[in-house]
């Protein structure tokens, strides 16, 4: 085994298979063998160029596999050793800087993200487009189940974001109304995560073309829907919060701006407004900042997902009593990565896909 599969991001959407070296490891490091890795929203903005990532590059930033070879040190860091499902995070940190001491280790000074780092940086398998990827020594790592399909584990990721953008950051508690702008796979895994929870009060909208995503999250446990085609928004949601608006309102849609200034008139005075979906850096128009003033509403910002979202989208996956395998779609090789970010953006005709991931070795 000296070499591996990788699509190597070249150019704006062109992706090219390529066979690269594995990289020998030292004691702090790994090789992952990937079993499975999904793709999300920000693969097509990678993809389109829009978030200006290096190139050339190996997407894929869900990694799902094996443990090829590790080193001791890092067997004896990690917990794990040569034969263990794990799931990689996201982000690789340096631990030292103010960030990452205050424990927040997701907003690190010095932050590399995987799928994000390009191949001229040693030992360049950065990315899980792959049938390989490099375990960095500073690398996050988290045992799961290997019974579990891997189309299923590998959704560890979207459920860690809904546990994280859902329920930590907006510190979601029983008995609050939540208004989830979007039902892509993050939207659906925040019902899920606020279900788990015990919210019952949740509202989902959704375009038209939403229909099928839309019953999907009332399966999932969402107690309305909202066609934002069919029906006035703010009107609807006065209706549902007894004209108090919602206590958390959680935006994951992407590129559309209009959801951002629209949550102000439908978030509860003294709510939480949380931005997860990004806009392809665009302005917002019609952003009255007075209405944060008078409601003295809080907005944050989501980037990436902490460990203790991914342990409860892990654990929770791992105990079956979540339906999230129901928003699986798609399963692709990873030569056919172009076509599985096509599918995912609604550029194939009559394909919807919801959540779909690469899996090396499929055909």
């Amino acid at each position: 085994m000296k070499t591996t599969l990788a699509m190597v991001q070249t150019a704006k959407r062109k992706l090219e298979p390529m066979d690269l070296p594995i990289p020998e490891i030292d004691a702090d490091s790994g090789l992952l063998r990937i079993e499975a890795c999904g793709i999300c929203g920000s693969d097509y903005e990678q993809y389109e160029g829009l978030l200006r990532t290096p190139m050339p590059v190996i997407p894929g930033h869900e990694p799902l596999g094996v443990i090829e070879r590790i080193g001791d040190r890092a067997a004896a860091r990690w917990g794990v050793d040569v034969g263990d499902r794990v799931a990689v995070e996201t982000m690789l940190s340096c631990r030292f800087c103010p960030a990452c001491l205050a424990g927040q280790y997701h907003l690190c000074r010095t932050r590399k993200v995987y799928s994000y780092i390009p191949l001229d940086v040693a030992p360049g398998l950065w990315g899980a487009y792959a049938e390989y990827m490099y375990l960095a020594p500073n690398a996050i790592v988290h045992k799961v189940d290997p019974s579990l399909p891997p189309e299923l584990a590998v959704m560890f990721n979207p459920l860690g974001a809904g546990f994280r953008w859902a329920v930590e950051i907006p510190q979601t508690r029983l008995g609050q109304k939540v208004l989830i702008l979007g039902p892509g796979q993050r939207g659906l895994a925040s019902v899920i995560a606020c279900r788990e929870i015990g919210i019952s009060d949740i509202i989902v909208t959704g375009l038209e073309k939403d229909a099928s995503k839309l019953a999907l999250a009332r399966e999932f446990g969402a107690s309305h829907t909202i066609n934002v085609d069919q029906e006035n928004v703010k009107v609807r949601v006065r209706e549902l919060t007894d004209g108090l608006g919602a206590d958390v309102v959680i935006d994951v849609s992407s590129y559309s701006v209009e959801p951002v200034s629209m949550a102000l008139d439908l978030v509860a005075v003294g709510g939480t407004i949380v931005l997860a979906g990004m806009k392809g850096f665009k302005s917002i128009p019609d952003f009255v900042s007075d209405k944060i003033v008078v409601k003295e509403v809080s907005i944050r910002g989501a980037f990436g997902v902490t460990s203790t979202a991914y342990e409860s989208a892990i654990r929770l996956i791992e105990s079956g009593r979540s339906p999230i395998g129901r928003m699986h779609t798609h399963r692709f090789e990873i030569r056919d990565a172009e076509t599985a970010i096509r599918t995912l953006a609604r550029e194939i005709p009559d394909q919807e896909s919801i959540h779909s991931c690469l899996m090396p070795g499929l055909s």
